[in-house]
């Protein structure tokens, strides 16, 4: 896609939401859906006037990522990703466990193999990130005990990923040595390297950005971070969404104020 028909394609975008979500907010039927009803009218199935949707892939997935970073930042602060363990790991595997063996059996109850069973299982048993986020925000939830289990089981969900993607080709018979299981081992390592480096590296980093008392290299700092590790990600062959695991960089993170100049 040529930059300018990517700049029209988000002039587009803005347009659409901008006359559809306050409409559908004033129906009564949610931003969620009229987001949904917008990107319908302009899509390829609606008017045309976005015709390669895997041209415009990324630029939605980009969104979806920022969204959870929002949503990282307006949670209550000392739930933190560690202190969130039990209910990601909890609550959330709990969730796509039983949720995925529940649908594969009613799969299995339809004539399905129970390798399709499995696999269609898991992937039914998967929320919609931005829908289930929007929703939340949109409730007020994201500061309440319940939006912080909502937000631990969709990290959990888009965690389960990694582990149902190698699943696929098991339950198909392709696992033989073609399978680079290799390649899916340097993909968890380079995850939780991230992981480590965000939490003991990025706070030296911003503190050291904020000091200089300069807003906006903080704020350039900070989508830097968010982009990074999106781009990151989807290099890694993983959701861009799981970007925003690295600590956010909360001014109590750098220790002074990042007051303007």
């Amino acid at each position: 896609m040529e930059g300018s028909d990517f700049l029209l394609a988000g002039v587009l975008f803005l347009f659409a939401a901008v006359a559809a979500v306050p409409l559908a907010s004033r129906l009564g039927i949610g931003a969620v859906l009229g987001y949904l009803l917008a990107g319908i009218a302009i899509g390829p199935w609606g008017l045309g006037f976005i015709s390669d949707v895997d041209e415009i892939l990324h630029f939605s997935e980009l969104g979806v990522v920022f969204l959870m970073f929002i949503i990282g930042l307006e949670l209550n602060p000392s739930a933190k990703l560690w202190q969130l363990r039990r209910s990601i790991f909890g609550v959330g595997a709990a969730q796509v466990l039983l949720s995925a063996a529940l649908l594969a059996g009613l799969l299995m109850l339809t004539d399905f193999a129970w390798q399709a069973a499995v696999v269609g299982g898991i992937g039914l048993a998967m929320s919609s990130t931005a829908m289930a986020l929007q929703l939340m925000r949109e409730k007020g939830m994201n500061r309440s005990e319940s939006g912080q289990l909502g937000f631990s089981v969709l990290l959990f969900q888009d965690l389960a990923v990694i582990p149902a993607l190698a699943l696929v080709p098991l339950l198909a018979g392709s696992a033989d040595e073609h399978f680079d299981w290799m390649k899916i081992g340097m993909k968890v390592l380079a995850f939780v390297g991230m992981l480590i480096g965000g939490r003991y590296l990025l706070r030296p980093v911003f503190r050291f950005i904020a000091a200089s008392g300069v807003r906006e290299v903080f704020t350039a700092a900070t989508l830097l971070l968010v982009l990074g590790s999106a781009l990151f990600m989807d290099a890694l062959g993983l959701s861009m969404a799981l970007g925003t695991f690295p600590p956010h960089p909360h001014n109590r993170h750098c220790g002074c104020a990042t007051g303007g100049k």
